[in-house]
């Protein structure tokens, strides 16, 4: 209804609109939970002068942070340095410089305005040496170190900063005797009490050597230390699989205990290209590593394994050593279906490493870190069975974690950096604990497949809408899983998106292990064409069709005198225009290949009617640091859709864009004649979506889409976990 200028609405008709806003918003409200969601990403290399150019590796292991929550310490082993970060906006962390420790830190606990600082100075194995060293924040000088007896590793501080714990590791070497224990000096327990200056004097050496019940008597190997509110300590005695509780202030051995076996089933453990959790691995020693006490009178431990073992979760321990709780396959079947679980790491699988415990409000939250699937898993104690809360994208490599449950936040380490390989360096990540509707990672999972385990998936390149049902999806898997190329389709309906159903491509009934899966497009007489990328050496730029079984029906290659100028570069997208004898299967060219402008590419154009072969030419914007290229080719209505983009990421990528060219422009002239230069206009920009997430900007964004409805999607790869933090986001564009 409409009223005239000047109308007085009616106070009833006024009130009716807010009431329904007021609830609408009450519920929306009461709806909310609890959630972390990222906030910012801070690169270790910006606490360096020139962002660290010419560092060849920064990364951040393990940090502390002061009492207030207002400043973080990370240690930065390569550099041999810490690293000092203002923390007092947390959206906005700003680094503040490093400070020089004289050799590799290990770790580092900060208490009241100094940071202690464990680090190795072991140039021999045989002689192991290390070192205490007193950080004054405020100055960022080194005030003072203490020698220490051996090579420390995992430092940690009692409640109220009276002692310190580290463990003596003293590690033994992998390329000695196969890395098998014993291998002398044994490790021990260093306690050091604290006034108010670090006294040399006050460090106690504890001896941890013939104990019942342990693996190798002589030879402990400590690995993580946590104390509790009673001062009692907590040591893993990590290739020893054993838990050591031990007075803090007496320095007495109050109990030990085996950390004991777990049995896997439906687990990955061979390394072929295709996670199948078929496998199982029989009585396998925990192994922890990360230790953390849950109140003073459970522990929750990390079963890395190094030596014999690592079980792929986590362990709650009773005082006792009794088992209150263990994960077994559960969250590593949860990875899967996030798409993170790292193929190539089959013998531990997701490498459960540390873990962190935090009470924020009534909640007693768990932090499980896996540095290999690169995220961390938040759970809620309810006492002996955990709740699983959430999956938190964690950088590449989570090592340390870190619960400030005083400003509801979290923060991740990461440890590894590929700067020189194309990748991204270390990070500092933080997360922020807010009531939120959901939260804001995953953007797509899997459901189960039939067999009732998650559909394993990774790697997405290519998307492709049903043209009949809105919110239908299928996207591709590409070399990454290349024993095992499929085809997954998407209900984009549902936030999370979720993956429902694989196709395993095959030929002779097999699946067809040569292909290097970038594009899938609906085929209009029935199943799907697919563009495989080749690679100039065993593998072909190929056009394929399946039918609805996946069984491949066609296999077409270029012609001979084409094929042989592709680079590496190849096929990347496959879309289809026209009806009848006037369909078309068009086919994007990444890169340029010999005999192209240097700034030119190919859109090629095959003919199934009469079986031949045609093209356009395709100008691709400057390049800048990096290579520019295309990753899609979509066609919706009037025009074809490309994804232009550069192989840059983080604060260096640049150019992440969709462009448009008219239909009636896309006129191919036969290979081998002069082709047309088509016209492009820019539709979208996608670096605003690619930061929003608030971590590096993701290099390959690589699938785009248009549904029934005209809701626009696309999709990053995420390189199959490999020297990749594995995370995929499937962004949601609207009508465009």
């Amino acid at each position: 209804m409409s009223y005239p200028r000047g109308f007085l609405m009616p106070r009833k008709t006024i009130l009716a609109p807010l009431a329904a806003s007021l609830l609408l918003a009450t519920s929306l409200s009461a709806g909310a939970e609890p959630f972390f969601d990222r906030i910012a990403t801070m690169m270790v290399r910006d606490n360096l002068p020139e962002g660290g150019k010419g560092v060849k590796e920064a990364v951040a292991e393990i940090i502390s942070a002061s009492e207030d929550g207002m400043t973080l310490v990370y240690t930065d082993a390569p550099g041999k340095q810490v690293g000092i970060i203002d923390l007092t906006h947390p959206a906005n962390p700003k680094p503040m410089g490093t400070v020089a420790v004289g050799g590799e830190p290990t770790s580092v606990k900060i208490v009241g305005g100094t940071a202690y600082v464990a680090v190795d100075q072991t140039e021999d194995f045989t002689k192991p040496a290390g070192k205490l060293v007193a950080v004054d924040i405020a100055t960022k000088t080194a005030s003072k170190e203490c020698e220490l007896p051996g090579q420390p590793d995992s430092v940690a501080a009692s409640a109220k900063g009276e002692f310190l714990a580290i463990a003596m590791e003293n590690q033994r070497n992998e390329e000695t005797n196969d890395g098998a224990l014993p291998q002398l000096p044994a490790g021990s327990l260093v306690t050091v009490k604290l006034g108010d200056a670090l006294d040399c004097a006050a460090i106690n050496d504890i001896s941890l050597t013939g104990l019942d019940g342990i693996v190798v008597p002589e030879d402990p190997e400590p690995e993580f230390v946590d104390i509790n509110d009673k001062g009692e300590i907590a040591l893993t005695l990590q290739e020893n699989n054993a838990v050591l509780i031990i007075d803090g202030n007496t320095g007495k051995l109050l109990s030990h205990f085996d950390a004991g076996t777990v049995s896997l089933d439906q687990i990955d453990t061979k390394k072929d290209g295709v996670i199948d959790l078929s496998g199982s691995m029989k009585d396998v020693p925990r192994e922890p590593d990360g230790i953390a006490w849950i109140g003073n009178d459970r522990l929750l431990t990390a079963n890395e394994g190094d030596w014999k073992g690592g079980t792929r979760g986590f362990t709650i321990f009773n005082h006792d050593g009794t088992v209150a709780f263990d994960a077994g396959n559960t969250l590593e079947h949860e990875l899967v279906s996030l798409g993170h679980y790292p193929e190539k790491r089959n013998k531990k699988g997701i490498e459960i490493e540390g873990v962190a415990v935090g009470k924020y409000g009534e909640d007693e939250l768990l932090f499980v870190g896996s540095e290999r699937a690169s995220v961390i898993a938040v759970y809620r104690d309810n006492g002996n069975t955990p709740e699983r809360l959430q999956v938190l994208p964690g950088g590449i490599g989570p090592e340390g974690l870190l619960a400030i449950p005083q400003r509801n936040l979290f923060v991740a380490a990461t440890e590894t950096d590929v700067t020189e390989e194309g990748g991204i360096g270390g990070q500092v990540v933080i997360y922020e604990r807010a009531d939120r509707p959901a939260p804001a990672y995953p953007t797509i999972r899997s459901e189960k497949g039939a067999n009732g385990l998650p559909i394993a998936w990774g790697a997405l390149s290519g998307l492709a809408a049903d043209a009949t049902k809105p919110g239908q999806l299928y996207a591709v898997t590409d070399s990454a899983y290349g024993t095992a190329p499929r085809i997954l389709t998407i209900d984009a309906a549902q936030k999370p998106a979720r993956i429902t159903a694989e196709l395993t491509v095959t030929r002779d009934n097999k699946p067809a292990a040569d292909l290097d899966l970038e594009g899938v497009a609906i085929a209009k007489e029935g199943g799907f064409w697919l563009a495989s990328e080749g690679n100039t050496k065993e593998r072909k730029n190929l056009l394929l069709h399946v039918d609805a079984k996946g069984t491949i029906t066609q296999e077409i290659e270029l012609p001979a005198d084409v094929a042989a100028t592709a680079t590496s570069s190849g096929f990347e997208g496959v879309t289809v225009t026209g009806e009848g004898d006037d369909q078309l299967i068009w086919l994007a060219q990444q890169r340029p290949w010999k005999g192209d402008a240097e700034d030119e590419v190919k859109l090629f154009a095959y003919k199934p009617a009469s079986k031949e072969w045609g093209a356009v030419r395709y100008k691709l914007d400057p390049k800048g640091a990096g290579w520019v290229g295309l990753s899609e080719i979509t066609a919706v209505g009037d025009r074809v859709i490309l994804i232009e983009r550069d192989n840059l990421l983080g604060a260096a990528a640049k150019l992440k864009k969709l462009y448009s060219v008219a239909l009636a422009d896309m006129k191919p002239a036969p290979l081998g004649q002069d082709l047309p230069l088509v016209k492009k206009i820019e539709l979208h920009d996608f670096l605003a979506e690619l930061q929003a997430p608030k971590g590096y900007v993701l290099d390959k964004i690589e699938g785009f889409t248009i549904d029934a409805d005209g809701e626009a999607f696309a999709v990053t790869d995420n390189d199959g976990v490999d020297d990749s933090s594995g995370e995929t986001q499937f962004l949601r564009l609207g009508k465009l």
